[in-house]
């Protein structure tokens, strides 16, 4: 009994530690004061609204849901495809090779951004969106794998054979079987790698150039202490997008090892 409740204790704690400065971020966007100070001086909206008349932010974000949605197709697509060979085939240097790939979870972020920022230079792309593009989907990619593997583990692979048997071609057995199958663990990829690239602040910063993403405008914001409560507000804001996000995310990858299973 006296273990349980240690145990309970060292949770709580631990998730207090975790949680609650991110619960003091949409605590502090709704405070009236430019200070993020106890006692808050009183309760407005006003942060919020300035939100939708900043031009800078506006483009900013724009920015980030194109690098967003281009990384998650192109993640989703590379990770759709690795993860089928990894899970059905046997080949020379798998394990090796998908070692390299989950190898970004591992790297450290300023390491990765600084490489290839040297990379791109040498073969003449300068920091651009198509620089941040590469990069995230780089390292969105052993998220991709790691969730379609799930979705490909978990499914029958006697559904295909009895598509070939049938006559079905492999396209035409990968269209009409596989994909409707595992789905939902696409559109749990595409999730998380979105997620995983509108939230990523160092290969942004390195490889952005002069078109900013939303992380490496916030970053630019809260060196002004007048831009702060805005910057708590467009905060806010992403937190509750990237944790919808996350759960519907969540939803499709527990569908797929249902449906699949």
């Amino acid at each position: 009994m006296k273990r349980a409740n240690g145990l309970l204790i060292y949770t709580t704690l631990y998730l207090a530690f975790l949680y609650l400065p991110v619960l003091l971020l949409p605590l502090f966007s709704f405070n009236d004061g430019t200070i993020v100070a106890f006692p808050i001086k009183g309760w407005t909206l006003d942060w919020y609204r300035q939100l939708g008349a900043q031009d800078t932010l506006l483009n900013a974000l724009g920015n980030s849901l194109i690098v967003g949605i281009t990384t998650a197709l192109l993640a989703t697509s590379m990770g759709l495809f690795a993860a089928r060979a990894y899970v059905r085939n046997r080949f020379p240097g798998k394990e090796a090779s998908e070692g390299l790939v989950m190898l970004p979870l591992v790297i450290p972020g300023i390491i990765v951004a600084s490489s290839m920022l040297v990379l791109f230079i040498s073969i003449g792309l300068k920091p651009s969106l198509t620089a941040v593009i590469l990069g995230h989907s780089f390292l969105a990619l052993p998220f991709s794998v790691s969730i379609m593997k799930s979705a490909f583990d978990d499914f029958d692979a006697s559904l295909e054979e009895a598509a070939y048997d049938l006559g079905s071609t492999v396209l035409e057995t990968f269209r009409r079987v596989t994909l409707p199958v595992v789905a939902p663990g696409i559109v749990s990829s595409f999730l998380v790698t979105f997620t995983v690239s509108f939230d990523e602040f160092v290969l942004a910063f390195f490889l952005s150039g002069n078109e900013p993403t939303l992380p490496v405008y916030i970053w630019s914001q809260i060196r002004f202490p007048a831009k702060l409560p805005n910057t708590l507000a467009l905060g806010s804001v992403l937190l509750l997008a990237s944790v919808l996000l996350l759960v519907v995310a969540e939803y499709f990858r527990r569908r797929s090892s249902s449906k699949s299973a």
